[in-house]
């Protein structure tokens, strides 16, 4: 969908907070990150899996493993990592937009949905997460609601919802 949402969630991985973990899981996500950085996305998991290894409840961990998964289009695992953020953390906006955008790619729309509504619901000025709901009403043949939530992300201030709208026949 979106490259915008990568540079996001790349934001946020790299500034994800580090304070109650153990030494030997921040290293190792730490050169998971490195890798990340660099686009070794293969290299990022075996880090990330080991820093896990250590803390099964570690949410860095988890974060930016699932960002790897998804970098690599491995969006089953990506979907299971932020689901596994979402029952450590339940409030955890960006995990719902991020496990709805992998939905969205895997064309289970109505999961997807679920999850932008949810992040909707948690912020409700966030124009991407009406994007992205657009695409998923799109994806099971609502074409209305689709434009309806590029309309309402377009009037948010969201430049690509202009192009999307046109695009679409809005």
């Amino acid at each position: 969908m979106i490259n915008y949402q990568n540079s996001i969630l790349l934001a946020i991985l790299i500034c994800f907070s580090a304070a109650s973990q153990s030494q030997d899981a921040v290293e190792l996500i730490n050169k998971g990150l490195h890798f990340t950085q660099k686009g070794e996305y293969t290299e990022a998991i075996s880090n990330f899996n080991a820093a896990i290894a250590i803390d099964e409840n570690n949410l860095d961990a988890y974060v930016k493993r699932a960002f790897a998964y998804s970098m690599l289009k491995e969006y089953e695992k990506a979907v299971s990592d932020y689901s596994k953020l979402i029952e450590l953390k339940p409030n955890f906006a960006v995990a719902y937009f991020s496990r709805g955008s992998a939905l969205n790619k895997l064309e289970r729309f109505n999961e997807a949905l679920a999850d932008f509504d949810k992040v909707i619901t948690m912020e409700p000025t966030n124009s991407e997460a009406y994007n992205n709901r657009g695409w998923s009403k799109k994806g099971l043949g609502d074409k209305d609601g689709a434009c309806e939530d590029w309309k309402t992300s377009k009037k948010m201030g969201n430049k690509e919802a202009k192009i999307i709208l046109k695009n679409n026949q809005c």
